[in-house]
């Protein structure tokens, strides 16, 4: 079992940019102000397609992804559409070449295309988002609100997808190219629902979308037949979306019986007493309930349930209770910075307990803001390692990602982002001269078994359902590591009974 350090650790200002927290802060009606939450969040510069920052209330500028609030850049209704060259928020290691020199390109499944065959061109017609030279796709997410830049990452990763196809893929699909139109929900429920709206008209589909508020606009989508194949969804209202889909496809109540089969033998002992967090938003809560309770189906025990308040910053109580408890394994559900929080005072009040947690601690930021507190740490994931350069279309993902928005750091969400472009492209290949809204919902609802190329778990993206693969990583000082004993842990999923 890894212990933890007893010295006792000097406060740091814990940042705020997760979609987790946006979720808490929306939900419980958060009104801490934008600026304030800008210097929380440590990366509101927002940038231009120039990549050059774009300061608070400059105002509309040409081509920018996002916009600083109230500045009505790229804001729906009000923005334009993006292109594939934009900037980026955020910073963190390399992720490939710089942003010059040749552009690398992937052979068979790893091009552009994914080596589909195409279909016939024969009888294609134009229709809202397509015209002779190009078909608009729209790429929707959190970018400006209370956490500027939230979702930045899908957007930059949906661009780096466009700009690959385009950059080696000359004679598009039946001769069109990709445009991508970047807009922004303002990280609320009617921000979606106006850029859906906006979507509906102007694109031809959604792809690698991202928002904290995802039920605005799935009314919208579905009632003008819009694709919207996403990044993840986030709300039941979306996942009822008939046609709305997610690279991520997961629904809360199925579980994955190799998570737990895993922990119940590698720590049987550990596992009798399990005290599962959460950061107190209901999204959160579904979760953490939902793998209590399937920790008491399949074969440990959870001694505590217990949801900490968004506006908690003494979480001393909370370590006290694992002690009394004896729990020999804390799981937490919450955003990386509120996980810090959790793992100092655990480590002030001398919890000796495995910790785990959920893969939106998988971050450079995390590595780099938790430090000897959060060493330890184990996360269960669905994707392959960043870093894993045996994996080609992983390289290819950091590589575009790095030349179209440099120094954007690669993450879930823009994995996944990636993942969604990728399948999109494919079906609409292959559709040639039949692709319509309907016909590529319909190609959308028989995908099983899709894992871009192995950049992460097999997704039944056309059932929604989650899947029954996951790994465990370990954080060793800066260093992730894999810590099961196969690429993916594999079996059937079963129903908890609670989230669905």
């Amino acid at each position: 079992m890894h212990r933890r350090s007893r010295r006792p650790l000097t406060p740091r200002l814990v940042l705020a940019s997760s979609a987790a927290l946006l979720l808490a802060l929306t939900a419980c009606g958060s009104r801490v102000d934008a600026d304030t939450m800008a210097r929380m969040n440590g990366q509101g510069v927002l940038v231009g397609t120039d990549g050059q920052p774009i300061a608070a209330g400059d105002g509309a500028v040409p081509g920018a992804v996002g916009g600083a609030p109230g500045s009505g850049a790229a804001g729906p209704g009000t923005g334009g559409e993006g292109t594939t060259t934009g900037g980026a928020t955020g910073g963190g290691p390399g992720a490939g070449p710089a942003s010059g020199g040749e552009a690398p390109v992937g052979e068979g499944a790893t091009a552009a295309d994914g080596g589909v065959r195409a279909g016939s061109c024969a009888g294609f017609r134009n229709s809202t988002g397509i015209t002779d030279s190009e078909i608009t796709i729209a790429n929707i997410a959190d970018i400006s609100g209370p956490v500027p830049g939230l979702f930045q990452s899908a957007q930059d990763a949906t661009k780096a997808f466009v700009a690959y196809y385009n950059a080696t893929t000359p004679d598009g699909i039946c001769g069109r190219s990709l445009a991508l139109s970047a807009l922004d929900t303002r990280s609320d429920s009617a921000g979606d629902q106006q850029a859906y709206t906006r979507a509906c008209s102007e694109a031809f589909a959604a792809v690698g979308s991202v928002s904290s508020q995802d039920q605005g606009g799935a009314a919208a989508a579905q009632g003008c037949g819009l694709p919207d194949l996403r990044a993840f969804t986030v709300t039941p209202q979306r996942s009822a979306c008939e046609t709305c889909f997610s690279a991520y496809s997961i629904k809360p109540n199925l579980l994955a019986e190799s998570f737990y089969s895993y922990w119940t033998d590698r720590e049987p002992q550990a596992s009798q007493k399990v005290a599962v967090y959460y950061v107190d938003v209901p999204a959160a809560k579904v979760n953490a309930e939902s793998f209590a309770a399937g920790w008491d189906a399949q074969g440990g025990e959870t001694v505590r349930v217990q949801g900490i308040a968004t506006s908690e910053f003494n979480y001393a109580p909370y370590a006290q209770q694992m002690k009394d408890d004896g729990a020999g394994l804390v799981m937490y559900f919450g955003p990386f910075q509120f996980t810090i929080r959790l793992q100092e005072a655990m480590a002030q009040q001398g919890v000796d307990a495995i910790f785990l947690t959920d893969p939106t601690v998988y971050d450079s930021r995390y590595v780099q803001q938790g430090g000897e507190a959060v060493d330890g740490t184990f996360v269960y994931s669905v994707i392959q390692r960043f870093d894993d350069a045996r994996i080609p279309e992983m390289v290819l993902y950091r590589q575009w990602l790095e030349r179209t928005a440099p120094g954007s750091v690669p993450n879930y969400y823009g994995l996944f982002a990636w993942s969604a472009a990728r399948l999109f492209v494919q079906k609409a290949t292959e559709l040639g001269g039949k692709l319509t809204r309907p016909a590529l919902v319909q190609a959308l609802r028989g995908v099983r078994e899709w894992d871009s190329n192995g950049i992460h778990a097999p997704m039944q993206v056309g059932a929604k359902t989650t899947p029954g693969c996951v790994k465990m990583l370990q954080l060793d000082g800066s260093t992730w590591k894999q810590v099961s004993p196969r690429d993916f842990l594999c079996g059937r999923v079963f129903d908890t009974g609670v989230g669905g």
